[in-house]
C-alpha cells in the first residue's frame, strides 16, 4: 500500500522547522502542491510536486503503466534466481512489477507499472475487478460445461464464486472471473474432466491485450 504524508509533516522534516512555522508557512499560502498555493495541511501523494518559497521539498513521481503479453513457459516473478523468470525478459529501465499473477502454463495480459495504488485497487477482492480469460481444451465443449463452470464448482474445498462463461468454438470458451483463486481456470476445467490445453488472459478491467503478441508491450495511461 503507498504510504501518504500529510503536508505539515513534509514541510517539518525537510525544512527542519517546528510544527508551528510548518502551519505558518501553510496558512500564509507559501507552499505550493503541483504549482497551486495550498492553505490546509493536505495529505501528500506520491505524484505530488512540493515547492516552498522556491524550494522543491518533493519532486512528484511518475508512474508507469505497461500492458505486457507474458509468454508461455514463463514464471511471474522479479527473482532473477527462478529460471524463466519474468525480470530477465522485460526490457525497461524503471523498476516495474506486475499487476496479479499468471502460472507458467499459461499467457497473456500482465498490467506491469511502479504504482502501489494500482496493484492494491486490481487484486483487493472487494473491488471485484473483472479478468477475462480465453481459453482452449481437449474436448468439444457442451452446454453442461458452460453451466456448471458459469454456477461454480468445488475447488480446493470451496465453491467458486458464479461467473460468466461463452462458448466461443468447439473446443474454447471464454470465461470472466473476479477471484484470484491459483490455478482456478485448470482446476475447474480437471473436476469437469476437461484439460486446459492453452489459456491466455486477454483483459483486467478496462485493459485489453488487443493485437500485443508474445513479449511485445505498449504503455497506457
Amino acid at each position: 500500500m503507498t504510504f501518504r504524508k500529510r503536508l505539515q509533516y513534509l514541510l517539518v522534516k525537510r525544512l527542519q522547522i517546528s510544527n508551528k512555522n510548518a502551519l505558518t508557512l501553510i496558512l500564509e499560502g507559501k507552499v505550493f502542491v503541483n504549482d497551486i498555493p495550498v492553505f490546509e495541511n493536505v495529505v501528500i501523494n506520491p505524484e505530488d510536486s512540493v515547492v516552498s518559497e522556491g524550494q522543491i521539498l518533493k519532486a512528484g513521481k511518475q508512474f508507469v503503466y505497461v500492458a505486457y503479453y507474458k509468454p508461455r513457459g514463463i514464471e511471474t516473478t522479479l527473482n532473477l534466481e527462478i529460471d524463466n523468470n519474468l525480470k530477465a525478459l522485460l526490457p525497461f529501465d524503471e523498476d516495474l512489477f506486475p499487476v496479479g499473477r499468471l502460472d507458467k502454463e499459461s499467457e497473456g495480459l500482465l498490467i506491469l507499472t511502479n504504482d502501489g495504488r494500482l496493484f492494491d485497487k486490481t487484486l483487493r477482492s472487494e473491488h471485484q475487478t473483472e479478468k477475462e480469460y480465453l481459453v482452449t481444451v481437449d474436448k468439444k465443449i457442451e452446454d453442461d460445461f458452460i453451466q456448471k463452470m458459469s454456477e461454480g464448482i468445488i475447488i480446493l474445498g470451496k465453491k467458486t464464486l458464479p461467473c460468466r462463461v461463452e462458448k466461443v468454438s468447439d473446443f474454447t470458451f471464454k470465461i470472466i472471473l473476479i477471484q484470484g483463486i491459483n490455478r482456478q481456470i485448470r482446476r475447474m476445467c480437471y473436476k469437469l474432466d476437461y484439460e486446459v490445453l492453452q489459456l491466455i488472459r486477454v483483459r483486467i478491467g478496462e485493459v485489453e491485450l488487443e493485437d500485443l503478441a508474445p513479449n511485445e508491450y505498449r504503455y497506457f495511461k
